[in-house]
């Protein structure tokens, strides 16, 4: 900064541009609350139809969010110029103060252009008027002068340069609309840009010369700026992609780390922590990142080229990174398409590209059962946790609908991922050798794409972790993807599928739950005519159509795995609830859905329950006590509810019998539990604490006469809590023969009756 700008600047073209900033913010701010409370607010309540369903509340959605950006960005730009303001207003009367004390030692400062400046002597002695005394100085003097200014004027050009390289960043954060980076003032943005500076340069070394007080201090440095946008998009420029990978591979290679199990811990905080980070980055819209986001993907199929980590692709590297953090949806999707044409042209057997014996880069420090080799691993868990993306990535084709019932109406990733990609596992020497991490990881995408969700959502406990407002996620385009996987599964090869993928089983079972009023939906009908929207109302525009025989069959191969009939059980039994909650037998037209309700329940379990017991019995055939205990188990569904949190029109289920992260989502019919839907969950709970006290092994033994003797029982009591307190529409209950019917829907439904009702068992 020229001395002559900072001493006679004239800032009122700033203050001007302050006040017109600040009034900014108060205009937006009134336009962000008036857009989440007025637009958003009535478009989620609206009843959508049509094109409207799926176009304008997604684009009123974006557009409210807008606002909230547009008021963000401002208030940060604000805070920013007003900061920078007073700072140079000090620095500039430090400076004048400093000015001052020369001349009262005959020392004057003079601007000499382009930042620079002269000490000189104010008044030469000779030249003094009659009778003036000059004060005196010395050289030290004239040097303490110099000092000062010089350092004045650096904190000035540093306050100057940094504020305006953080608005740069900032504006350019979004190529159109508003950035969402919010800082307090200039120093929080500028301290963000000079530690991205400073981490670069330490990428720089080589991986093996960083010590392990250098990597903590990176862990401690990413872990401190990982969601902040303007470090990351600096930090990831800086470093450049192909830096990027080269660096992690060489702070990964498990022959640096292996032998310090110090640094071990450290490589592995810092894949997360390096994760995070740069997805943060590729959320920035700016020419920078759109160009780094194209080098990534274009080193993908590559060698690195180097010697660490069996010289890997730059694919199996960035797919370990990916596994953790927020990642632009289209990033992902350009990647994903990249990924999944060269895997599709090395997709032969014994020959992976990926795990082989010759690959020992063991890049993933998450997990012993995954090493890290397959890079789609990474990349689904990448999916897993963005659920947008993964929706876009599974997308239904074009033109498809509006059921599917062919291979061509499968979108070709799927089709991929599914049914023709040779899967291997790829466990560490304490890992389990028979689990194949990948498919677990597709089921974590699709879980994704179908609930929109990321499959690791923390289960609610204490506070709602999840969004507030509407809570049911789903939308045509997730339907659009689960009525591929509804195909895929339901259809003749879905035993077998579910056999040879059991780390699938999880993640069906909770898609499943997810969709479950859109099943009973589909169940409702003759056919594929006269299906119940009365009794089984959508709850998003765009719902999923299985169609008729498309839901039986898909409900039946779900049966048929302990783990996916549970869920799924658990999510149709809450749905009942919830509906006989919103429909207490008060008249006729309430009664009439209540029954219904109760009938779909007894047909749907029926469905699963007959293939639950033709599955045990095949799987073990001749080893009944083997059976039994599988029934057992299958009975003790009920384990799924403990803990449930509903609300928003969902009930949030934590998976059970685990700590890990993770929610089994399953609709209701209200935004709130009613009576009913608490009295159960409640139960279960209590439950849940017995059992805990007693060892229940020995007790869990069904025979299958049991089995279906304990599911007609809990039908029964729904009967009874919903009539409880209706003596009018219980005695017209009664008339009308619904128990002996319940039973006969509940017991004679299921494929062992007939063929048409379902998939048979797998057979081996």
């Amino acid at each position: 900064m020229d001395l002559d700008a900072l001493r006679f600047g004239n800032f009122s073209a700033l203050d001007a541009a302050i006040t017109d900033w600040q009034q900014m913010v108060t205009k937006l701010a009134d336009l962000r609350k008036d857009a989440q409370d007025n637009l958003k607010t009535k478009a989620d309540k609206a009843n959508w139809a049509g094109v409207n369903a799926q176009v304008s509340r997604t684009f009123i959605d974006k557009t409210a969010g807008e606002f909230g950006d547009a008021h963000t960005q401002a208030d940060t730009i604000a805070k920013i110029l007003a900061d920078t303001r007073g700072e140079l207003v000090g620095y500039r009367d430090e400076l004048n103060l400093a000015v001052e004390r020369g001349l009262k030692k005959n020392l004057t400062v003079l601007d000499t252009g382009n930042g620079s400046f002269t000490v000189t002597m104010n008044i030469h002695p000779d030249r003094a008027a009659k009778g003036t005394t000059v004060p005196e100085h010395g050289q030290q003097d004239v040097d303490a002068l110099r000092d000062e200014v010089q350092r004045i004027l650096g904190k000035a050009t540093e306050s100057d340069t940094t504020a305006a390289q953080a608005l740069r960043l900032i504006v350019d954060q979004a190529k159109y609309g508003f950035s969402d980076a919010s800082y307090a003032d200039r120093d929080s943005a500028a301290a963000a840009i000079k530690a991205a500076d400073d981490l670069a340069k330490i990428f720089k070394k080589n991986p093996h010369d960083v010590t392990n007080t250098e990597l903590n201090q990176l862990n401690s440095t990413l872990a401190t700026y990982k969601n902040d946008p303007l470090f990351a998009e600096k930090f990831a420029t800086d470093v450049g992609p192909r830096r990027t990978l080269e660096f992690y591979a060489g702070i990964a290679d498990p022959y640096q780390a292996s032998y310090d199990p110090k640094r071990g811990e450290l490589a592995k905080q810092f894949q997360k922590n390096l994760g995070i980070t740069l997805g943060t980055a590729t959320l920035s819209d700016s020419d920078s990142m759109q160009e780094w986001e194209r080098q990534m993907v274009k080193l993908g199929p590559d060698p690195l080229g180097i010697d660490d980590a069996s010289d890997p692709r730059g694919f199996a590297v960035m797919s370990n990174l990916m596994r953790f953090g927020d990642y632009d949806d289209q990033f992902l999707n350009d990647y994903g398409d990249k990924l999944v044409a060269f895997d599709k042209e090395h997709n032969v057997k014994d020959l992976s590209p990926w795990v082989n014996n010759w690959n020992h880069a063991d890049l993933n420090y998450w997990g012993k059962d995954d090493r890290g080799r397959d890079p789609m691993n990474g990349f689904l868990e990448a999916l897993g946790h963005n659920p947008d993306a993964s929706t876009q990535f599974f997308a239904q084709p074009d033109g498809a609908g509006p059921t599917v019932d062919k291979d061509s109406e499968v979108n070709d990733h799927l089709k991929y991922l599914t049914k023709d990609r040779i899967w291997l596992p790829d466990a560490t020497f304490d890992g389990n050798d028979k689990v194949v991490a990948g498919r677990d990881s597709l089921g974590h995408a699709l879980e994704a794409a179908t609930t929109g969700y990321a499959y690791d959502a923390p289960a609610a406990s204490g506070k709602d972790p999840l969004t507030p407002g509407n809570l049911d996620h789903r939308t045509a385009e997730t339907a659009g993807v689960m009525e591929q996987v509804a195909y895929l599964y339901g259809g003749e090869d879905g035993p077998k599928m579910l056999h040879d993928q059991p780390e699938l089983a999880d993640s069906l079972g909770k898609m499943g739950s997810a969709y479950i009023d859109d099943i009973d939906y589909g169940l409702s009908g003759v056919g594929d005519h006269a299906k119940d929207a009365g009794d089984f109302p959508a709850r998003y525009a765009g719902r999923a159509d299985f169609g008729n025989e498309g839901a039986i069959n898909f409900l039946s191969v779900l049966g048929q795995n302990e783990t996916s009939h549970g869920m799924v059980t658990a999510g149709q039994h809450i749905y009942t609830l919830s509906l006989l909650d919103a429909n207490p037998p008060t008249d006729q037209a309430s009664y009439e859905h209540g029954k219904d309700a109760l009938f779909m329940e007894a047909e749907a379990r029926g469905i699963l329950d007959h293939s639950r017991v033709q599955q045990a019995e095949t799987d073990f055939a001749g080893e009944a006590e083997e059976a039994n205990k599988s029934l057992g188990r299958s009975a003790d569904w009920g384990k799924f509810a403990v803990g449930a949190i509903v609300g928003g029109g969902i009930a949030a289920i934590p998976l059970p019998g685990t700590t890990a992260v993770g929610i089994v989502v399953a609709p209701i019919a209200a935004d709130i539990a009613g009576e009913a839907l608490n009295t159960f969950i409640g139960q279960e709970t209590d439950k849940a604490v017995d059992k805990a006290e007693s060892d229940s092994t020995a007790k869990a033994q069904l025979t299958s006469q049991q089995f279906y003797r304990a599911g007609a029982d809990n039908l029964g009591a729904s009967y009874e809590q919903y009539f409880n307190d209706s003596a009018k529409y219980s005695g017209q209950a009664d008339s009308d023969d619904v128990v002996r019917n319940l039973k006969t829907t509940y017991l004679s439904t299921g494929s062992d009756e007939d063929d048409l009702r379902g998939r048979p068992p797998y057979k081996d």
